[in-house]
């Protein structure tokens, strides 16, 4: 919508990228990023910052791809593949950027999906760890702990079901 305002009826808006037809001018560059910035989010101009966020885009469909699969590849092929680049060289411009692993962030993407699908209270935690693809319940629980400090237990007990937004992992 902030775009159509601006006359940029062609653009194309997908997960962490708006591609336009024609190059905004240098007014409408500044217009959307305040507007972007008002909503929370920023333009990326850097090449390591935008692989970084292709990455966390990558993480994303990478949760969904387990939902939907029998028998998933790695995390290190998908962001390969996804991103067209070398996982280690992306793996070492996301540690230098973010202060964190890329498997690290996947685990705590992975338990913000776990709080997410607990707060349906339509499936078990087992149910959730084979979705997931979790080794095992234990697993799980251990990790959940180890994230959130708290016991899958003690998260669900608390009532309100607090949740980190994925901007702030």
């Amino acid at each position: 919508m902030t775009l159509s305002k601006m006359g940029c009826k062609d653009a194309k808006v997908d997960l962490g990228s708006v591609t336009t037809k024609k190059p905004m001018t240098e007014k409408q560059l500044e217009r959307f990023s305040d507007e972007l910035r008002d909503k929370g989010f920023e333009i990326i101009q850097d090449r390591e910052s935008e692989i970084v966020n292709d990455v966390k885009v990558a993480i994303i469909r990478y949760i969904e791809y387990l939902e939907e699969s029998k028998n998933p590849s790695r995390l290190s092929d998908f962001v390969s593949e996804t991103t067209n680049l070398n996982y280690s060289y992306t793996s070492s411009i996301f540690s230098e950027k973010t202060g964190d692993t890329i498997e690290h962030y996947f685990i705590k993407m992975k338990i913000e999906r776990v709080k997410e699908l607990l707060s349906f209270r339509k499936w078990t935690l087992s149910e959730i760890a084979h979705q997931l693809h979790y080794s095992s319940v234990q697993y799980l629980s251990n990790q959940f702990k180890k994230i959130t400090g708290k016991t899958v237990t003690q998260y669900l007990k608390q009532g309100k079901h607090e949740r980190t937004s994925l901007d702030q992992l």
